[in-house]
């Protein structure tokens, strides 16, 4: 399948960029071309020291921002696969500076969109997170449309080959701001400021999610939004798992934060089918529900399910947290 191919990864320099980049270099075989494409000047030189050129000579690295129809139809040009990993991703930051995330969050999307279509791009995957299911912050909000540009874009195409689909997950571990690396810094000050005590968060390791954005290239017939199953943690058996004498400072919720993350909706029961270790919503106008069912022996969820992290049958323990702190 992606012998003699090229891949895209908008916002390639980020920590998911980089484990996508480690995966194609250490699994696949006789690619023609791998584009890291960002617009962090620094972040680029640093990951081309990582991953020069001179090693890898299918290594391509090019300025842009998704922001840039135009430069990303230049950019996509004779590419095959497009991993969509380019957003404003902090919840806070995005509440002030809301036309800055709609600009990249959505206008982005529908430049990805638009530029796969005009260049003959065979399948693009996008990631989405938590947040965007029953958004109360911006930055949800802008993700939500975002998947839906996406999976729409499946009915747009017109007669166009290109498949779009989506994937949704949780924090992924030690990830570029997220909590882990978080924590550690603030255990030096013997102090972790924690939001509400009682929150939960979906756990994922950033090799879960590479694997499911590969899944989604070879799998996806058009329109469907992957959910893993994956485990919660509860913020307290985090900061317990990082260093159990810190002492806990309550600072109270930050603007649009939730005290629990959901990934499936009731109302996204109507369309999702149980895939085995996977979730997959389809849209209303999905047509190979059979082929689906076939394939993966797909059962449909019963109307009113919902996944959230609360609720969630698998949770980390503080062990297990331990365990996989260690082996980042």
């Amino acid at each position: 399948m992606y012998k003699g191919k090229s891949f895209l990864i908008t916002g390639g320099t980020g920590s998911l960029g980089k484990a996508l980049t480690k995966y194609i270099i250490e699994n696949i075989k006789d690619i023609k071309k791998l584009v890291i494409f960002s617009r962090d000047e620094q972040k680029q030189f640093q990951m081309a020291q990582e991953f020069p050129e001179s090693k890898y000579p299918f290594m391509r690295y090019f300025i842009g921002d998704v922001r840039d129809k135009d430069r990303l139809v230049r950019a996509f040009k004779g590419i095959d696969f497009v991993i969509h990993a380019a957003a404003m991703k902090h919840v806070h930051i995005a509440e002030y500076n809301p036309d800055e995330c709609i600009k990249t969050n959505i206008g982005g999307a529908q430049n990805v969109v638009t530029a796969s279509i005009e260049t003959g791009v065979s399948k693009v995957v996008a990631l989405s997170t938590d947040k965007a299911c029953s958004p109360i912050n911006l930055y949800g909000a802008t993700k939500l449309t975002s998947d839906k540009l996406f999976i729409a874009a499946n009915k747009i195409k017109g007669d166009n080959p290109v498949v779009f689909s989506v994937v949704r997950y949780g924090n992924v571990m030690g990830s570029n701001g997220s909590v882990i690396p978080f924590f550690v810094e603030k255990s030096k000050d013997g102090v972790f400021p924690i939001t509400h005590p009682e929150m939960t968060r979906f756990n994922i390791s950033i090799e879960q999610g590479v694997d499911l954005v590969f899944f989604a290239l070879e799998n996806a017939l058009g329109g469907e939004l992957y959910v893993p199953k994956i485990p919660s943690y509860r913020i307290l058996d985090m900061a317990k798992a990082i260093d159990e004498n810190c002492k806990i400072n309550v600072i109270g919720i930050r603007p649009g934060e939730k005290i629990h993350e959901e990934m499936i909706s009731s109302s996204d029961s109507l369309y999702t089918y149980d895939i085995g270790d996977k979730y997959v919503i389809v849209p209303s106008f999905f047509s190979s529900v059979e082929l689906l069912t076939s394939k993966f022996n797909a059962l449909k969820v019963e109307e009113g399910f919902n996944y959230n992290s609360k609720e969630n049958s698998e949770y980390e323990t503080v062990d297990s947290l331990k365990l996989k702190i260690k082996n980042l």
